[in-house]
């Protein structure tokens, strides 16, 4: 028998976490919680939304060395700005290598994957439509 999915959640829906007002968010110590987790993502990455609402997601991914998110596409504009380490990002037919403190912007609908170089840290953002 399968386990229901939000019993396999490794924490709250975001809709209880953003119940609140947003606050501000340490990404490091974010960063650091996550990477304290005993079990890694299915391709050894972690990743927490810190923001969700109405038509935009922002999550922290942290990675590590080697480790990939396989190729896909969002239906938004997808902002990828490097914190920590070094990554290489497929879009479309181009190969883009970004180091900390870059950023890399995407059009809705581009298939993209990713490959952290050396362990990194990354935040996401998706703003579905207008």
């Amino acid at each position: 028998m399968m386990k229901d999915a939000e019993n396999q959640r490794l924490r709250p829906h975001p809709a209880v976490r953003f119940a609140e007002p947003p606050a501000p968010v340490d990404l490091h110590a974010l960063a650091t919680a996550l990477r304290s987790e005993p079990n890694t993502g299915e391709r050894g990455h972690r990743q927490e939304t810190v923001f969700k609402h109405g038509n935009v997601t922002v999550a922290l991914f942290v990675f590590d060395r080697f480790s990939h998110l396989a190729e896909h596409a969002a239906q938004g504009i997808v902002t990828m700005h490097v914190l920590k380490g070094r990554m290489k990002i497929s879009a479309g037919a181009v190969e883009h290598e970004l180091k900390a403190g870059q950023i890399l912007v995407l059009d809705a609908g581009v298939r993209h994957a990713l490959k952290a170089e050396e362990e990194s840290e990354i935040l996401v953002s998706v703003h579905l439509g207008s």
